[in-house]
């Protein structure tokens, strides 16, 4: 509650083990601005060498199959620490953590800065995939943690910013800064910003946590690893599965394979609560509803931003940084909005965000299908702000509703579900984005069209799979639920 004499706020009632500390409007300010800040530098790097790629591969002397390892090995390694998140939560402190994820991202960032070669940037890009798949946990469970339910909408709105502008504005910055210097900028500027975010962390995040010494269990370490590993590898690979189907498949049978193990492992050990992840919150409607929603999201999200760009250089002849500038409004919007939107949802819950959110995402997807290369660049820009738009309700209503019902020490855990959800959302829906545009281009340049008209055609048919995927979405908002008010 809030305390206008003492200027406190009191979280939410904490487990038994647990007293819920009471901090002031600054020092709660501090720690969530630190813990967002960090995550959204680190979100905004996911993408941020789309642009940049060509340079990297022209310096590096190396092919584009190889150049998109600095991707898909930040994706895998995302995969694979993520659900570890659950234990983590519970095994170590919110300051420890922080300060190991800062830390392992600034040397990554550092690395990078002065890789000699590209196997060194990769590995550069697994360090700092390390750091960047313990924040977005921690900023998830933090909130919901410390901020009280009546203020939780705006904050996750705030923190929706974070998960869903970062990836749309990171191929903006790079192109200005590519086009302005060099790709090593775009580290290079990074690094202050890390550091800065690092000293403000280790000077807020001073709150008093409870932690369990848990035993690991090293074989559903290894099958957490194998199963979403595997699956990211497959999905990431399966572009190049008519040249070579082999590893794509193996992969994908593996990441499923395991998948299964684990999931039996994780209900087997959480009944002597030895389990490396938690999966009860799925027992809850909503929770499991946010998680295809979410999924879908990022999904068409990442799609978009992947194939956008693609093309309208290769079919259009824009240049960087122009495509840059045309997705700039609808971050720009969603940084306006989010906060809005999260008021909403503190006085009215999920459904007056979440349905109309639905549905503009929808709408985006299926306007974007009438674009072709005639259509002037302000109408692209509209469609793609309409779906900014609609994609800020959704992301801050899902993080704000996704937990409402689970108990609170499955926070960790279902921060960790629902990341991991995120992740692969983005994975699976990069794939099926530029598998469909990119086949259907090549069966009609095949047949004699044009490149240009080959790519807007499976560009169209790419959304028209988006369009179906947002209308799943819309059907699934009317039942998610809000958190249970006093």
């Amino acid at each position: 509650m809030v305390n206008a004499a003492e200027d406190t706020i009191s979280p939410p009632a904490a487990p038994a083990h647990q007293a819920p500390p009471v901090l002031s409007r600054k020092q709660l300010t501090g720690i969530i601005g630190a813990l967002a800040l960090g995550a959204f530098v680190m979100i905004l790097n996911e993408t941020v060498l789309t642009v940049a790629l060509p340079s990297i591969m022209a310096d590096y002397g190396v092919s584009a199959a190889a150049g998109q390892w600095l991707t898909t090995g930040f994706l895998l390694t995302m995969a694979v620490v993520i659900p570890l998140t659950g234990y983590l939560l519970q095994r170590y402190t919110l300051r420890g953590l922080f300060v190991f994820a800062l830390c392992s991202f600034l040397v990554g960032t550092v690395l990078a800065i002065i890789a000699p070669s590209f196997s060194v940037l990769l590995a550069a890009r697994v360090i700092q995939a390390v750091g960047t798949a313990i924040v977005m946990p921690l900023l998830m469970n933090t909130t919901l943690t410390l901020v009280p339910s009546q203020h939780r909408g705006m904050v996750m709105g705030l923190n929706s910013i974070v998960i869903s502008v970062g990836p749309a504005i990171g191929p903006t910055v790079s192109g200005i800064i590519v086009n302005s210097l060099s790709w090593h900028w775009i580290f290079g500027l990074m690094t202050p910003l890390v550091v800065l975010i690092l000293v403000l962390g280790i000077l807020f995040i001073k709150v008093p946590s409870v932690t369990r010494r848990l035993p690991v269990d090293v074989l559903s370490v290894i099958l957490s690893a194998l199963a979403f590993g595997g699956l990211v590898y497959a999905l990431s690979t399966i572009g190049g599965a008519l040249e070579n189907p082999t590893l794509p498949l193996v992969s994908g049978v593996i990441g499923v394979a395991a998948l299964a193990l684990f999931f039996t492992r994780q209900v087997r050990l959480t009944r002597t609560d030895r389990e490396l992840l938690n999966l009860r919150p799925f027992k809850n409607r909503t929770f499991s509803l946010s998680i295809v929603m979410i999924m879908i999201a990022m999904g068409t999200l990442l799609g978009t931003v992947v194939i956008l760009p693609i093309f309208l250089q290769n079919g259009s002849g824009l240049s960087t940084m122009t495509i840059g500038m045309m997705l700039l409004p609808g971050g720009l919007v969603q940084i306006a909005v989010g906060p809005i939107f999260g008021r909403v949802f503190d006085r009215h819950g999920p459904r007056p965000v979440l349905i109309p959110g639905a549905l503009m995402l929808a709408l985006g997807q299926w306007l974007f299908t009438t674009i072709h290369p005639g259509t002037e660049l302000g109408l692209i820009v509209a469609f793609h702000t309409i779906f900014c738009i609609g994609l800020a309700m959704l992301m801050t209503g899902l993080l704000s509703a996704a937990l409402s019902g689970v108990p609170q020490q499955l926070y960790g855990h279902g921060s960790a579900i629902f990341n991991t959800g995120q992740q692969l959302g983005g994975a699976i829906g990069t794939t099926i984005f530029v598998t469909v545009m990119s086949a259907v281009a090549a069966a009609e340049t095949g047949a004699g069209s044009a490149l240009v008209d080959g790519l807007f055609h499976g560009a169209h048919f790419a959304f028209i799979v988006g369009g179906i995927l947002a209308t799943i979405a819309v059907l699934c908002a009317p039942f998610i639920k809000g958190p249970q008010r006093a």
